[in-house]
């Protein structure tokens, strides 16, 4: 397992795609940077440091700098390959392969993020990656194959294209770790699987109005059990978590726009300026005009 801060950008140095359409066998070499290996179709039979990995449609690895890699088979294989650099990515403890372990931190650190203590968050990165008869194997390859059409074109693209980079290593961890997470089974990993949904549900709408009715219809569970579930793996309730999210976005409204506390409470959900004001020192600490004050003051 490798982690990755994602707030800093990786630099890629190639990427492309390959067809090879009669059996073919990885060369052995030792690279000095990350490679990025996503299978298109076909199979792809190599092995790194000793530790062999047979690779199908939908399946990915992450190979390591100073490590010596060879092919082990010959397969016909069409792949996607990124040589990149990262200025800090590691390996990390897997909590020795628990998914639900795992799982759990990387929520607590979404809701470290909305905390604002999450400016060095680390995303998780599994050298190996399944996505095999799963609808994100087309959302991947697309990403994959735009990122190409961007590194083709003018210079200035680099830095979109690294960009675009960024968003897809966080995405391949992350799916892998909601996919893994489903398919381990279990009533702790039920749960956790609620969650994320209802995480991803929250981040969507926070913007309008949401009650606990609309929570149960759209999520497909009762309120008071997806509320149970939620605060054992966040530390706080929906309703809390809600306004949490709301209050972050309030005060980035605050920091880059002029707009007044009466339309950036309605543009985050929170449309009636006494409760806006309520909701927003209980979280801030300080109400809106003092909030704004103390920016102004640092800026």
């Amino acid at each position: 397992m490798l982690s990755i801060r994602a707030d800093w950008v990786p630099s890629i140095r190639v990427a492309g795609f390959v067809s090879y359409r009669t059996p073919w066998l990885h060369f052995k070499r030792k690279s000095d940077e990350y490679i990025l290996y996503f299978i298109k179709s076909g199979e792809l039979h190599l092995a790194e440091d000793g530790t062999a990995y047979k690779l199908k449609r939908g399946e990915a690895v992450l190979l390591e700098p100073g490590l010596e890699h060879e092919g082990l088979e010959k397969h016909a294989c069409d792949y996607y390959y990124i040589h990149f650099s990262h200025p800090d990515i590691r390996r990390q403890d897997d909590d020795g392969g628990d998914t639900v372990a795992l799982a759990r931190r990387t929520m607590l650190q979404q809701e470290a993020d909305i905390a604002e203590v999450g400016e060095d968050a680390r995303y998780y990165l599994p050298k190996f990656m399944s996505f095999a008869g799963k609808p994100y194997v087309h959302q991947a390859l697309h990403a994959l194959g735009e990122l190409l059409q961007l590194s083709g074109r003018r210079q200035y693209n680099r830095h979109l294209t690294a960009l675009k980079f960024a968003e897809l290593l966080v995405g391949l961890g992350r799916q892998h770790l909601i996919e893994a997470l489903a398919d381990s089974g279990g009533q702790g990993a039920k749960a956790l699987v609620k969650v994320n949904a209802l995480l991803e549900y929250i981040h969507r709408n926070y913007a309008r109005r949401i009650t606990g009715d609309e929570i149960e219809r759209d999520m497909g569970g009762n309120f008071d059990y997806l509320n149970r579930v939620f605060r054992q793996t966040t530390g706080v309730p929906i309703i809390r978590y809600i306004n949490r999210v709301r209050i972050g976005h309030a005060k980035e409204l605050m920091q880059a726009t002029p707009l007044s506390f009466a339309e950036i409470g309605y543009l985050t959900g929170l449309g009636d300026p006494y409760y806006f004001s309520k909701v927003f020192r209980k979280h801030a600490g300080m109400s809106p005009t003092e909030y704004c004050r103390t920016v102004r003051e640092n800026v």
